[in-house]
């Protein structure tokens, strides 16, 4: 089974350390932060498919085209479009109706969650939060079935917000994504298109730990410092 994973970004929040060193390579205990992501993927993932951007030759350099037991891939996004436009430039990478995982190159998560989103043909891990507002909220049914998603809301529905990882199928690229104001296309926009007519199982994951500032690398060493399992 395939991942495209998304590490085309800036880092701009982690300045200074990412003016030298794109966001998923900074360095956690040894070994860069998108290794520590790689490895805790389900053992089905045999094949990465990356999408680079920023420095992506520092990210090509380690990974290679074989790392470990996985074969990769790489995509060059030119041009900052968004996380809709990184998903579509990955189609051609995929045969028409296969599966595959999208997450970001950005978080730490929980193994265990990941392999259960698999469970499920289509889904999406979420986490709740005390503050929603900051983040994309998921509004679900009594069965866990995505039914709505909102970006930031200023009076969230609900206090499940989406993490950034999904078990998808190549029928998303039906869903061509909006141009937003910030002259970007989301991932997002494309999921809560596709939940309209498709059923998206929820998963509420048991530890997320996003990274966006200094001080969050510095805590996510401190978690995997004192960490067997999650």
């Amino acid at each position: 089974m395939k991942a495209v994973i998304l590490a085309a970004g800036k880092g701009a929040r982690l300045h200074p350390l990412t003016l030298t060193t794109p966001k998923p390579m900074l360095p956690l205990l040894g070994k860069p932060l998108l290794e520590h992501i790689i490895d805790d993927l389900p053992e089905i993932i045999d094949e990465l498919i990356i999408v680079i951007g920023y420095k992506g030759e520092q990210i090509q350099k380690h990974f290679g085209t074989k790392f470990k037991h996985r074969s990769v891939s790489y995509i060059e996004q030119k041009e900052q479009l968004g996380t809709g436009h990184a998903a579509l430039l990955a189609k051609p990478f995929l045969q028409e109706g296969e599966r595959f995982l999208f997450m970001y190159a950005d978080d730490l998560h929980h193994p265990q969650s990941i392999e259960k989103a698999l469970d499920f043909e289509i889904s999406m891990l979420v986490k709740e939060v005390e503050d929603p507002r900051p983040f994309g909220t998921v509004i679900t049914d009594e069965n866990g079935l995505v039914m709505e998603m909102e970006e930031k809301p200023e009076k969230p529905k609900s206090n499940l917000v989406n993490i950034g990882i999904y078990i998808l199928d190549t029928r998303i690229f039906d869903f061509k994504p909006p141009l937003t104001k910030k002259g970007e296309y989301y991932l997002t926009d494309m999921i809560a298109e596709f939940a309209q007519k498709n059923p998206v199982q929820t998963i509420v994951t048991k530890f997320w730990h996003p990274i966006g500032y200094p001080k969050d690398l510095e805590e996510a060493k401190k978690i995997l410092n004192g960490r067997t399992k999650i």
